[in-house]
Formats: C-alpha cells, sequence, structure tokens
C-alpha cells in the first residue's frame, strides 16, 4: 500500500476557504480545473488565464496519459496555489507510491471503479485529499443514478465529480443531464463531462446554489487535438466562468 504522507495543500485541498477577490460578486469563486496535460506550453498558457488545478492522466490506455516522472516535470512549472491533480483509473499499489514520490503534493481524483473501501485505505481515510469521480448515466431512459448515496459512500472524498458514463473511463467529452441533479446536495461538487466556453457559464449558474461549493473541470472542450490544449480556448473558458461568478 502506498505511503500517504501528508502531502503540501494547494488551494483546492483547503475544505473550508473560499476565496473571494476585490470585484463586487454575487457568489463564491467557482474553482477552475484543466485536465490531461501533456506539454510544458500548455501548462504556462493555462496558469497565465488564472486557472486554480492543472489535471494528469495516469492512465496509459488515455490519449493524454504521462507517467508519475512526467507529471512531476509538468507540476512543476505551477506556481503556488495551483494544485496538481493526479487521475488514476483502478490504479495498482505500485502506480499509487510512484505518483505519491514524483509528485507528493498533488490531489488524487480516482475515476474508475473504485470501492469506497479502496480509496480510502490507499488516502488514510482522506488525509490525502482526493476527488472520486461519480460517472452519470446518459439519456432520458438512463438508469436512474442515485448521486446523495454516491455522496454518502464516499463521504471522506475532498469533493464528488460529476462526469457522463461513457465507454471506457473519462473524457468522453460528452455533457449529461445537469437539471436531473439533486437540488440540495451537502458536498462539494466538481462540475465535468462535455464543458466549453460555450456553456460553462450555464452550468456554473445551474448548479452553485444546489451544493456546498461548485468547481469545474475541463479536458477536450479547450484542446485543438487529444492532448493539445488551445491557448484562446482556455482564455475562453475561465472568461466564461468568472462572468457567470459576477451575475445573479
Amino acid at each position: 500500500m502506498p505511503s500517504v504522507a501528508a502531502p503540501v495543500f494547494g488551494l483546492w485541498s483547503l475544505p473550508l476557504f473560499r476565496i473571494r477577490d476585490n470585484s463586487p460578486m454575487e457568489h463564491p469563486r467557482t474553482r477552475i480545473k484543466v485536465c490531461g496535460f501533456t506539454r510544458e506550453q500548455d501548462i504556462d498558457a493555462a496558469v497565465e488565464a488564472g486557472i486554480d488545478a492543472a489535471g494528469f492522466v495516469l492512465y496509459a490506455p488515455s490519449p493524454r496519459a504521462v507517467t508519475p516522472q512526467r507529471a512531476a516535470e509538468l507540476a512543476r512549472r505551477l506556481p503556488p496555489f495551483v494544485t496538481p491533480v493526479l487521475l488514476f483509473v483502478n490504479a495498482d499499489d505500485a502506480l499509487l507510491a510512484e505518483a505519491a514520490e514524483a509528485v507528493p503534493q498533488a490531489l488524487w481524483q480516482f475515476h474508475g471503479d473504485e470501492t469506497p473501501e479502496r480509496c480510502d485505505a490507499v488516502t488514510g481515510n482522506g488525509r490525502r485529499p482526493y476527488l472520486r469521480a461519480a460517472r452519470i448515466p446518459l439519456g432520458d431512459d438512463a438508469p436512474r443514478f442515485d448521486l446523495l448515496e454516491f455522496i454518502h459512500l464516499y463521504s471522506n472524498a475532498q469533493a464528488i465529480l460529476l462526469d457522463a458514463h461513457v465507454d471506457g473511463y473519462g473524457g468522453g467529452g460528452k455533457a449529461f443531464n445537469w437539471s436531473q441533479l439533486p437540488t440540495n446536495v451537502d458536498a462539494r461538487l466538481v462540475l465535468s463531462g462535455g464543458l466549453t466556453p460555450a456553456n460553462a457559464g450555464d452550468g456554473v449558474r445551474l448548479l452553485r446554489d444546489r451544493c456546498k461549493s461548485l468547481s469545474v473541470d475541463v479536458s477536450s472542450g479547450v484542446e485543438s487535438a487529444k492532448g493539445i490544449k488551445d491557448a484562446d480556448k482556455i482564455r475562453a473558458f475561465v472568461a466564461a466562468v468568472r462572468a457567470a461568478d459576477s451575475t445573479p
């Protein structure tokens, strides 16, 4: 089992801390994560645009996959208070231990079939902060997904990441029906799946009052090709979220 030595916390690891700037806002600042980085120039562009977290995919079948060593190289470009996030899919203990050593300050994201017991075991019952992805079925005739029960099962998670259930794991670029989510979620949520500069603001406005706090996570929606980010799209995405923050 990998070590769970206490990481250096970033903004995403401060569960009760809400950031506000000096501009007039009706709502707390929405945290922004861009996932699937593979290149230095994309990291630099995203940091300049104002992201809060950068995600690295440690799942070999993904077109955005990087090794723990490559994730460490890219994470070293992040300034203080921008959090690296390592995405795992059913990772074994060896990969988790390697990743913990390579990027010790990272938040972990479990995006596969990890059970609550597995997540708790490898994070010391949440002492290493982690996100757990909930894969929401697509289509009006899809089986009902009990988000509140899922949140209860993964009560040690820092937040629950909402993604569409697609073939494979993650990065499908599909959006689920946001309006079907409960209106009284006592947890921190991260909206993901099919987000783009065109719809991110709508998602923020719809869901921010339904949960304790809302963050957003984008990958394919700010790319020119898989694993290749588009600086203009990243800037547009951040601007759309900030515009939503400043409106009722």
